[in-house]
């Protein structure tokens, strides 16, 4: 017989008799056990798919008895006989783990019903089980993902690294200075996306960038680009550790490395001075960017100095965050504001 094996645990000799030959004619493999000690033994020895359990065994009760195959590893369903008028002992085993409970009765009517509820019991542990299959296929299967994005982001950073130090190395070759500065200009902006790959793949998050890390790095990168014992500049960063996607976090990160470096280039031509930058939510979905100096600001009748790259960068990266970035025309200085959506 190869139907489903079931382990019928009653201290009654003849309900175990009545129930191994009545499950048996319905297709079942059944052993028996005459007390809960032993159908807990004989649960630990051999894998059974269903186990019914009485409540009334001299010794350990039927619940005892539950408690104990529920310990065992990888259990197989139990349903819970009980007499007609015990519903709170069937709410008890229900809440101490029985798949279904069924009420004994007198003839073949109660063997119809836990041939019904076997079934039932059966299919439910089938359905779990394909569900706990499948969710653990598809945690594998992120698993695998994010250690390939893991590896490509690792990749990018490394191969934008190379293309830095390859920008590095034609500006030092060049004797025009405006040319070596366009060239400085382009490694720092590509450093400024690396930083967001090396930071995806140092972390356990492949999609999102801790903005306070970021912008920590990329900060002190600028700073020592910048700061030399003739002109200081001092750098300073306020950021909350918020998360933002890989697309968002780039774009900040530019804006961030022009704003940035137009303040260090233009806003104390003679002498040291403050660069501010502040990254703080303002909502649960909006986080306010702030750059700020209190130097010679931008007079209104100014001619664009440069060739006007890091402007038009700084709005392209604005709009794809679907926002600008603002001017205040009361501050000392110069002070850039924009706000995003983290999502």
């Amino acid at each position: 017989m190869s139907g489903p094996s079931v382990l019928y645990i009653d201290d009654d000799a003849g309900i175990r008799r009545l129930a191994a030959r009545a499950l048996e004619r319905r297709g079942y493999r059944m052993t028996v056990a005459e007390t809960g000690a032993e159908g807990v033994v004989k649960a630990a020895a051999e894998r059974f798919d269903l186990i019914a359990v009485d409540h009334y065994m001299p010794g350990m009760d039927g619940l005892e008895t539950l408690e104990a195959l529920r310990r065992l590893p990888d259990p197989p369903p139990v349903v819970y006989v009980t007499g007609s008028e015990e519903g709170r002992i069937a709410v008890a085993a229900l809440k101490a783990g029985a798949a279904d409970y069924v009420v004994k009765t007198v003839g073949e009517d109660f063997f119809d019903l836990l041939d019904a509820s076997f079934d039932q019991v059966r299919a439910r542990a089938l359905l779990e089980r394909d569900k706990a299959s499948a969710e653990a296929d598809l945690r594998a299967s992120n698993a695998r993902l994010e250690a390939l994005l893991g590896e490509v982001n690792h990749r990018v950073a490394n191969s934008l690294q190379l293309v830095s130090a390859m920008v590095r190395l034609q500006a030092t070759a060049l004797t025009d200075p405006s040319a070596r500065e366009a060239l400085e200009d382009t490694q720092r902006r590509i450093q400024a996306i690396a930083q967001v790959h090396r930071r995806l793949y140092t972390s356990n998050d492949v999609e999102n960038v801790d903005m306070q890390e970021y912008l920590g790095a990329l900060v002190d990168e600028l700073a020592e680009t910048w700061s030399t014992d003739a002109l200081p500049r001092a750098l300073t960063l306020v950021a909350e550790p918020i998360r933002l996607p890989t697309d968002r976090a780039v774009s900040l990160g530019v804006i961030v490395t022009e704003l940035v470096t137009n303040a260090c280039k233009y806003a104390y031509p003679t002498s040291g001075g403050e660069v501010r930058v502040v990254l703080r939510r303002i909502d649960d979905d909006i986080v306010l960017l702030a750059v700020e100096d209190d130097g010679c600001g931008i007079p209104e009748d100014a001619v664009p100095r440069g060739t006007g790259l890091g402007t038009k960068l700084i709005r392209a990266m604005a709009q794809s965050l679907q926002t600008i970035v603002e001017y205040d025309p009361t501050h000392t200085g110069v002070r850039a504001t924009l706000r995003a959506a983290i999502r």
